[in-house]
């Protein structure tokens, strides 16, 4: 199977972009006419330097406005064509991508179309070329791609075939099934892309919203295993037209698309298992089981910072690595690592970020098919030397500048704690019913949430929730929660559309770091809350407007609501579940932490509090002198 994706789906000049995709993994690429004119090298300089970037000119796109045309159009039709074959020649590309007519004066008719294509298909094989006939979604006469394969087959010619697009297809609700029938050898090209369901013009929803495969709605796993079923052994290739795509950094693009379509070409393999693909295997998706562990990179008095916090919030310290400059911090199953070393990966993340979490681990079936995994699909291993006694844990690099380490059951990786850790200046403090990890909040820049929602829901057995919006009050924010069956992983990847918002201040303050604040699970958030005051936490204040409302919203008893406003919890239901939830304060640059228990199967993240959550965190920024953003 060969890789191929359209330059129009990347950002930048060509060079920039040719440079992108070939570092992805790309075999090939479509070179859209508009990045081919824009470059001032001659058609045969651009076919050299593809190809000293390792790849192959798999298509030259589009041209339009050619079938069902009268005279003298048709003609001069012709003439174009024959012009752009020169070019292809030029370029060293066997194959165009012609679309159906969208030509005002285009006359209909499948037998005037299927003329016009076998003509056409004389002179292209008389130069060694090959036309792919695509029917677009919006054509005049032709929109669907039953149409267009009947004027290929009945055009004849060995040099005419069909192109399908899956943005085409399930654009139009148009079964993708209906592809089964169309032998492979007359399909010449197929071409990828998702999109969001959206109610819209067609071609509007086609020039600005497409994405890569899996990041929206429609069903390409489905185009793609009909497409698989008729034999097509061609290449497989993004086209994607995306305004965030082309305001984006080349090399996340390009990566991007290529796990995409691993990705997608891996789930058409397991739901179709009697297809013959031309694939390298991989594990299928993994399972999370938990949160092995939380590392923090800190140093000096902002490590000693952390370490308040942690014991306010009732964790012991239990162990300290027996090489290194690294503390372990433990309650229920929630650890919490604390590196202050000055030369490793923590030490980059502190140098770049400030305190910040730079390493999340998790507990997986199989740590080495996790890593085999993402690696199959574009992310690179992780590894630094090793200090002696230091066990080698598989890892891999994660987006943001992260890293994500990997445990399972093995003999080796479950005896890590004992292996590496002493008890050396064990601290025993009084627990405050915090028992486990229950999500991870990541905060990104709006354009980047794409992909790291398709960097969970590729390696990992993830579904998503609804985007939601979040208000604030300078911005607003999109929230995406993804959560793994059982719950043993939970995150929610919140996108900042500017700095002015809390989101964005945290992304401007930490310089990137990607982890804005972790929620601990308490088995009774009220325990927990009187345990936590006790000890000094700075929990968040939240005023009593909120609990009025609340009053007003939801059948709570006096006492318990008295008791919610005394504690500052906050509090969401939705049918029989309940969600209660309290935060600290903001620290190291605007990360913080939050308390909450789940009832009766409450499966949100309380998204209605989030606005007096982030308008109680602005009133304390302007009381401490920090300026509003």
């Amino acid at each position: 199977m060969k890789t191929s994706i359209a330059t129009v789906s990347v950002s930048g000049n060509l060079q920039e972009k040719l440079e992108a995709i070939a570092a992805a993994g790309f075999d090939g690429i479509e070179i859209f006419e508009q990045d081919f004119l824009a470059d001032d090298r001659s058609p045969r300089e651009i076919g050299r330097m593809i190809r000293e970037h390792g790849l192959e000119i798999t298509l030259f796109q589009p041209f339009r406005d050619f079938e069902g045309l009268p005279e003298p159009l048709r003609a001069k039709a012709f003439e174009r064509a024959e012009r752009k074959f020169d070019v292809m020649q030029e370029l060293g590309c066997d194959l165009a991508l012609f679309c159906s007519s969208c030509h005002p004066q285009a006359l209909g008719g499948i037998d005037r179309a299927a003329a016009d294509f076998a003509e056409l298909g004389e002179r292209a094989a008389a130069r060694g070329l090959r036309v792919g006939y695509e029917a677009l979604a919006w054509g005049r006469h032709v929109n669907d791609h039953r149409d267009a394969w009947e004027i290929v087959r009945r055009a004849d010619h060995p040099a005419i075939g069909l192109i399908l697009d899956s943005f085409h297809t399930l654009g139009r609700g148009i079964d993708p099934e209906t592809i089964r029938r169309i032998p492979g050898d007359r399909i010449f090209f197929v071409q990828l892309a998702d999109a969001p369901a959206i109610e819209m013009d067609l071609l509007y929803w086609s020039r600005h919203f497409r994405n890569m495969p899996g990041e929206g709605d429609l069903d390409v796993t489905a185009f793609m295993r009909a497409v698989a079923a008729t034999g097509y052994a061609g290449p497989i290739s993004l086209e994607i037209f995306n305004d965030q795509f082309r305001a984006g950094r080349p090399g996340s693009i390009a990566q991007d698309g290529y796990r995409a379509l691993i990705n997608l070409m891996d789930d058409v393999r397991r739901q179709e298992p009697g297809l013959v693909l031309d694939l390298a295997p991989m594990p299928a998706r993994g399972t999370v089981e938990g949160t092995a562990f939380l590392e923090f990179a800190s140093r000096g008095e902002e490590a000693e910072t952390l370490r308040a916090l942690l014991r306010t919030l009732g964790f012991s310290r239990v162990g300290r690595h027996r090489s290194k400059d690294l503390g372990l911090w433990q309650q229920g199953t929630i650890r919490i690592l604390i590196n202050e070393e000055t030369r490793d990966f923590a030490a980059t993340a502190y140098n770049v970020h400030g305190t910040s979490i730079c390493d999340i681990g998790l507990l997986v079936a199989s740590a080495p098919d996790t890593v085999a995994r993402a690696t199959a699909l574009g992310s690179g291993a992780f590894a630094q030397p090793l200090s002696p006694g230091q066990l080698d844990i598989p890892a891999i690099r994660g987006l943001g500048g992260s890293v994500m380490h990997f445990l399972d059951g093995s003999q080796d990786l479950a005896k890590v704690w004992d292996r590496e850790f002493t008890a050396q200046g064990a601290e025993v403090h009084p627990a405050a019913g915090l028992t486990r990890v229950d999500h991870i909040a990541q905060t990104m820049t709006y354009d980047e949430m794409l992909s790291w929602t398709l960097f969970y829901t590729a390696l990992f057995e993830m579904e998503k929730a609804p985007m939601v919006d979040v208000t604030d009050p300078d911005g607003l924010v999109r929230s995406q929660a993804l959560e793994a069956a059982g719950g043993g992983l939970r995150v929610t990847l919140n996108g900042a559309e500017t700095h002015r918002t809390v989101a964005g201040a945290f992304l401007s303050e930490s310089f990137g770091a990607p982890v804005q604040h972790v929620a601990l699970e308490s088995a009774d958030i009220f325990a927990s809350a009187e345990a936590l005051a006790g000890r000094g936490f700075a929990v968040l204040p939240i005023p009593p407007n909120y609990y009025a409302d609340l009053a007003a919203r939801f059948d709570i008893a006096p006492d318990r609501l008295a008791e919610m406003q005394r504690l500052n919890i906050l509090y969401d239901r939705s049918g029989d579940g309940e969600f209660f939830q309290l935060y600290s304060q903001t620290f190291a640059g605007g990360m913080f932490v939050e308390i909450v228990e789940r009832r009766g199967g409450y499966a949100g993240y309380g998204a209605p509090n989030a606005p007096f959550r982030i308008a109680a965190q602005r009133r304390l920024m302007r009381g401490k002198g920090m300026p509003r953003r």
